[in-house]
Parts: structure tokens; C-alpha cells; sequence
């Protein structure tokens, strides 16, 4: 049933079963970089299967002095997913969030529900003050998708916007359980649905063959991958502090991908005080779509050693490949990676229990199982459809 703190007497959005409604998502889009494009990109396709669908997204996204990276842009030559976009919010300006809800609201393209992909909290009041403008004064419902509650830094502020964010919302779509239990204890007569993160198998090309990855890479031993930018959450240093402990049973090489968003240089002393700088390749940039599939074919194995999560594509891409997982018990993880079935579950800031894991499965003799299992949970993937099936439940909710 749509809320009843939605102001009466406002327009109703009309929805026709038949041929379907009209969805604006907003979020990062192309040519904005990063998961959440991806998911965006992803989401935009799959609900465009059954409505006329619209994204809105963003000219500014982070202030640079509060971007760790280096470019918040997808400066690939051959993007994978270029989203077709509105590039209309600045993050920092209130003028535009309110020109883009009232854009989002003209005649021609007003939608039977906006969907808000959320997952910082920095864009708590941007994203907060849109949806009430929209829920308001335009009588337009409101979806939030969830990747998480709140940042993994778990501030006070960071609850705060979370807060007036996600209490505009009038429906909620998560991306795992645990981000569902908190939704229903922080909205309990709000209506939820979840739904899995998609296969991200938009990366596998011809381009991507194992031999020929792993030549150019000058890679010999098997090999195991850390993928994505790094910040104390993910665990590198557990992963690191495993090695010498894996080295004892196993002859095998860790390649860590991605841009730097903590201090290299702590990581770079580590390794070299752990001595492992032989076995240990760091390729410390942001990685152009064309190449994310080199380095996933060339692996053996991901690792997601991480001290906190929701969840990540990062397995989502692994599977896409074929690849098992390692990863913690945190979050939304054991969710999506199986122990003993797509890959392993250790828990968190365990750097023997990592090894552990790791050594069994260069020795255990299931690798090839594993890999099959990967392989069939991928051609299982039914992402689209619960996406699809939640905002049908929302736009029938509305209509009742």
C-alpha cells in the first residue's frame, strides 16, 4: 500500500500493467566510474526489459579534495557499460537537486517511481532532500537500493544522513540479508525486497585468454587475486601477513590490483619486513574496463580478505570467470560465496585462517570442483528477474 504520509490531493503516478511504467534510477552513470556505475548500468538494463526506463545522474560526485583517487571519470577506450544518462546533480549544490526533480517530474517523462541507488552517506542530504521534493510536492513513490545501511567507518554523522536519506524512501530493494534485517529494524511497516547483485560478466571477451594473460603479466606460479581499490576495510594487511604462512605449503604468487585510497607506503613496508616482495605484484592503479578480464583470467583464485562488507561485485566478476572465492565472514558475503561449495569462508582479521584456506585450495584437490560449481551458479543467475519482480511489487503496491 503507498504511504500514507504522502500529501493528498497530489497527482497520482498511473501504472498499465500491460505495457509496463515509467522508472527513473539515480545514480552514478557513465561517465562516472566505479561499482556503482556498473550496478547502475546493470539495473538500468535489466528493468528496461519490462519499462521505459530513465537515468539521472550526476555532474559532480565527490568534491575533489574528498576523492582519494585519481579520476572519478571512466577514462576507458572501450567502456563496457555507457549507460545513457542525464548528468544533472552536483552533490554540493541544492539548486540542482531541486532542477532535477523538477525535471525528473515534467509532463513528458514523469515517472511511476524514482529509484535512488544508495551507498554513502555523503550523499545523505542530497539524495534525502530530492526524494521529499518528489514524494511531496510531485506525489511521485520513492525506491531506495540499498548496497548498505551505513559507510563501514560507522560515524555518527555517517548514521545521521543515512538516516534522513533512507526515511524518504517509500519502498526499499537490498542486496543482501543483512542489509535487510537493518532496513526492518530501522523501518519495520516500510515494505522491503531483495534481490542479488548481477553476474558481472560484461568484462569477458576474446581479449581475455588465460595464457596470454598471465605471459604479459609474467606470472608462473598459481596465482591468487586482490581486486579493487584499497582502504583499511578490505584487509590487504591479513592477506599479506598470510602469505609467508602459504609460501610454507604452496609455491605461489599474489597479485594485488587496484588504486590506493590508504597510504601505499605501510603496505610496501610490509611487505618487505614479511619478506615476500618475490612472491607479491602490485599494480596500484584503477583499472581500465578493457583489462579488468586480463587479471581475472589470470588468476586462480580471489581473495576478499575484508574486515567489514555488505557485499562486492568483486565476486560478482569472479564468478563471471569462473574464479572461487575466498573471502570472510562478514556482511552479505557468506551469502553470495558458499564454503566448500564456490569457494571458502574464514573469518575476519585471521590471518592464519586465510592461509589455511588458501593452502587447502592449491593442495585440497577441489579446485576443478569449485570451479565447476562457479561456473553453474553464474549460468544460475536470476538477478535480473528479482529486480524486475521487486518493482513490480512496488508499482502493484501503489496501485492498491
Amino acid at each position: 500500500m503507498a504511504r500514507e504520509t504522502r500529501d493528498a490531493g497530489l497527482q497520482r503516478t498511473s501504472f498499465d500493467a500491460d505495457s509496463g511504467a515509467r522508472i527513473a534510477i539515480v545514480g552514478p552513470s557513465y561517465p562516472l566510474r566505479g561499482g556503482n556505475a556498473l550496478f547502475v548500468a546493470h539495473l538500468y538494463e535489466s528493468l528496461s526489459v519490462d519499462h521505459e526506463v530513465y537515468v539521472v545522474s550526476f555532474r559532480r560526485l565527490y568534491p575533489t579534495l574528498l576523492f582519494p583517487g585519481k579520476t572519478q571519470m571512466n577514462l576507458s577506450r572501450a567502456p563496457v557499460k555507457s549507460t545513457p544518462s542525464r548528468q544533472l546533480i552536483d552533490s554540493l549544490n541544492p539548486i540542482t537537486w531541486v532542477r532535477a526533480a523538477r525535471w525528473i517530474t515534467k509532463p513528458k517523462r514523469r515517472p511511476d517511481l524514482v529509484v535512488f541507488v544508495w551507498w554513502n552517506p555523503f550523499f545523505g542530504v542530497c539524495y534525502g532532500t530530492m526524494a521529499r521534493l518528489l514524494r511531496r510536492r510531485y506525489g511521485v513513490p520513492v525506491v531506495f537500493v540499498c548496497e548498505n545501511v551505513v559507510s563501514h567507518e560507522n560515524r555518527w554523522v555517517d548514521r545521521f544522513l543515512t538516516r534522513f536519506a533512507l526515511s524518504a524512501a517509500d519502498y526499499y530493494l537490498v542486496l543482501s540479508g543483512v542489509v535487510e534485517r537493518r532496513i526492518e529494524s530501522l523501518f519495520p511497516t516500510r515494505p522491503v525486497r531483495q534481490a542479488a547483485l548481477p553476474i558481472y560478466d560484461c568484462y569477458r571477451t576474446e581479449a581475455a585468454d588465460r595464457d596470454e594473460a598471465r605471459r604479459e603479466l609474467g606470472l608462473e606460479r598459481p596465482t591468487m587475486l586482490f581486486f579493487g581499490y584499497v582502504r583499511k576495510y578490505k584487509g590487504l594487511g591479513y592477506l599479506l601477513k598470510a602469505i609467508p604462512l602459504v609460501l610454507e605449503k604452496v609455491d605461489a604468487e599474489l597479485l594485488v590490483v587496484g588504486e590506493f585510497y590508504d597510504d601505499r607506503a605501510a603496505y610496501d613496508s610490509l611487505v618487505e619486513r614479511l619478506g615476500i616482495g618475490d612472491r607479491v605484484k602490485i599494480v596500484a592503479e584503477h583499472v581500465p574496463d578493457e583489462d579488468v578480464g586480463k587479471y581475472f583470467s589470470a588468476a586462480d583464485v580471489a581473495v576478499l580478505p575484508y574486515v567489514s562488507a555488505t557485499q562486492s561485485g568483486i565476486t560478482q566478476i569472479a564468478f563471471a570467470f569462473g574464479i572461487p572465492v575466498i573471502s570472510t565472514n562478514v556482511g552479505g558475503l557468506p551469502e553470495v560465496v558458499d564454503d566448500g561449495v564456490t569457494g571458502y569462508i574464514v573469518e575476519a582479521e585471521d590471518a592464519d585462517a586465510l592461509a589455511n584456506a588458501i593452502v587447502r585450495y592449491f593442495t585440497g584437490g577441489e579446485d576443478e570442483r569449485l570451479r565447476e560449481n562457479v561456473r553453474a551458479e553464474a549460468r544460475r543467475d536470476r538477478a535480473g528477474e528479482q529486480l524486475r519482480k521487486a518493482m513490480r511489487d512496488f508499482l502493484e503496491m501503489e496501485r492498491s
